[in-house]
């Protein structure tokens, strides 16, 4: 039998939240954006009015303020959405403790042996009438399915993907729309002649793979709705799939001790937040972006399991050496850790390695205490003393919150 899958996510979040707490700003075009002086300024979300008036997320500025001129940009307040994807989170597990947040906004639940549409149709109500904001709901009989139901029909509506109704309602939409396929990928499926998720659906999948590999395959799956992937339950760690952070940096990168030091300022905070939630991770992924706006990322995986801030930096240091042929300035950088599990001491062959791993880990977690209670600077490492870049608290700075899956699109390593 078919589950009862739904996805429901938070119609323009991060401005409806805003809006909805500052009532003057809710006849106007508003924006959540980030900080100029800091250079993150982009477009982070925006209400009604501004989409009408084709402000798009992830565009600059400027360009926003050309396309609206009357538009209000406001900083982005985190604790304010946290709450709020709290609040949301706690009327979905009214209906099952089956919920799996895709970021603040958007969750999956799996609500199977209840009438999808009624259920879909009463959270939607509930989440306005308590919380003030509007929700898309998506119901199908698995989660890319449902994911596409709440995309296909905004703000505030409820959307059925059924198996009678695929060849009409998700056959001829753009490839575009299919969880996992970023802009690099509708252009390899453009080449090869696959325009909308019906075009993928029917080819044959050993073109996919000859051309594609496995990520081939697992879209031709996916674009047929042969998804069986669960409902992580909110409460189990296996939720989260990865623990990074990035952080575009107040200058340019232009030389290695750049980089160096601000992928230790990013293990540190990676490091500290497995800690926190007792994981470790095998896997080190560094992700870069230039000033040009070009962006790459690599990964490496680790003979071992780990949390310490030492293995994760020396990794991504390493890994950034080995692969970044320096061919235009850095503006930002990303460090993750993936292939999580709950932390268990590493055994190594020898006794003395051993205990300088432990004799790390102790270290690692009094540093974590003392910035708990005194602050992130109370305690530096001597290379942050080198330069002013020194300062930046990735953690605190730019947060990426711990996710299933990563939007935008499936990253394969270079």
């Amino acid at each position: 039998m078919d589950r009862t899958i739904l996805h429901v996510d938070m119609n323009s979040f991060y401005a409806s939240v805003e809006c909805l707490h500052r009532p003057e700003l809710r006849s106007h075009p508003v924006a959540v954006g980030g900080n100029v002086e800091a250079r993150h300024g982009i477009i982070l979300a925006k209400n009604q009015q501004a989409k009408q008036a084709g402000v798009q997320t992830g565009s600059a500025l400027w360009e926003a303020r050309q396309m609206c001129p009357g538009l209000i940009i406001v900083p982005p307040n985190y604790p304010l959405y946290l709450r709020y994807s709290s609040l949301a989170r706690a009327i979905y597990q009214e209906y099952t403790q089956q919920v799996e947040p895709f970021g603040l906004d958007e969750a999956w639940l799996d609500i199977s042996g209840q009438d999808g549409q009624a259920t879909a149709e009463e959270i939607r109500q509930r989440i306005f009438k308590q919380l003030g904001v509007t929700v898309s709901v998506g119901v199908s009989w698995c989660k890319v399915m449902a994911k596409l139901g709440s995309d296909l029909r905004k703000p505030d509506k409820v959307t059925c993907i059924r198996r009678d109704n695929y060849a009409a309602l998700v056959a001829p939409l753009p490839v575009s729309d299919l969880l996992y396929v970023g802009p690099a990928t509708t252009r390899k499926l453009k080449d090869l002649n696959l325009c909308t998720i019906g075009d993928l659906a029917a080819v044959d999948p050993r073109l996919l793979q000859r051309k594609m590999g496995k990520v081939g395959l697992l879209l031709w799956r996916l674009s047929r709705g042969e998804d069986d992937e669960p409902v992580a339950c909110s409460a189990d760690n296996t939720l989260i799939k990865s623990v990074g952070n990035s952080v575009t940096t107040p200058r340019d990168l232009i030389t290695a001790t750049d980089v160096k030091l601000t992928l230790y300022a990013l293990a540190e905070s990676v490091g500290a937040r497995l800690r926190e939630r007792h994981l470790a991770g095998q896997t080190v992924e560094v992700q870069v972006r230039d000033s040009g706006l070009g962006s790459c990322s690599w990964q490496c995986a680790l003979p071992w399991v780990t949390s310490l801030t030492q293995d994760i930096a020396q990794t991504a240091w390493q890994l950034f050496q080995a692969r970044y042929s320096w061919l235009s300035p850095i503006r930002s950088l990303g460090l993750r850790v993936t292939r999580l599990t709950a932390d268990r001491p590493y055994q190594p062959g020898l006794l003395a390695e051993q205990q300088q791993r432990e004799r790390q880990l102790a270290l690692d977690q009094t540093v974590d205490q003392l910035r708990s209670r005194y602050g992130y600077h109370c305690i530096k490492r001597g290379l942050f003393l080198t330069d002013s870049l020194g300062e930046l608290d990735a953690r605190g700075d730019h947060i990426i919150a711990p996710v299933a899956y990563l939007k935008g699109g499936i990253s394969v390593a270079g």
